[in-house]
């Protein structure tokens, strides 16, 4: 059976309680990726995705120039936008109950963790597909079938 671990972008992209929105949203653009875990001391602290931040964002019919909307966002912790619980699953975790919980609710990206909560990867619904295209073209190779 095959397992996030063989299917998780490995040491993802951090950043900490403390960086600023405009920085996560840079880094966000910088690397082409749509979610950062947030840190603290190392440890877990939280999810930031793209999505929040828009969320997180005055409305464009906010009466703030861009330099104001700039300024705000350089001075606002990400902390103040983050999900402090995101969804976790371990390292051994079957990728068929991870995608069940990506499907059942509604995440594009699962943190994984080893045994002791430490970071070690995350699952995104691209690392999922990217697992269900290469197991569909080579089904023997990801499952041993038994015959009676």
């Amino acid at each position: 059976m095959t397992t996030v671990d063989n299917w998780m972008t490995r040491n993802p992209i951090t950043i900490d309680t403390d960086t600023s929105v405009m920085e996560a949203m840079h880094l966000m653009t910088e690397h082409n990726i749509r979610r950062l875990p947030v840190m603290q001391k190392g440890k877990i602290a939280g999810i930031l995705t793209e999505e929040m931040v828009k969320a997180f964002s005055p409305s464009p019919a906010t009466s703030l120039d861009a330099y104001e909307l700039h300024y705000i966002l350089s001075k606002t912790p990400v902390s103040k936008a983050m999900n402090p619980k995101p969804c976790r699953v371990a390292l051994g975790t079957p990728l068929t109950e991870a995608a069940e919980l990506l499907h059942d609710l509604k995440l594009n990206g699962v943190l994984v963790v080893d045994e002791k909560d430490n970071l070690v990867g995350i699952l995104t619904i691209t690392n999922a597909l990217e697992a269900l295209i290469a197991i569909c073209k080579d089904p023997g190779h990801f499952c041993s079938i038994v015959a009676p």
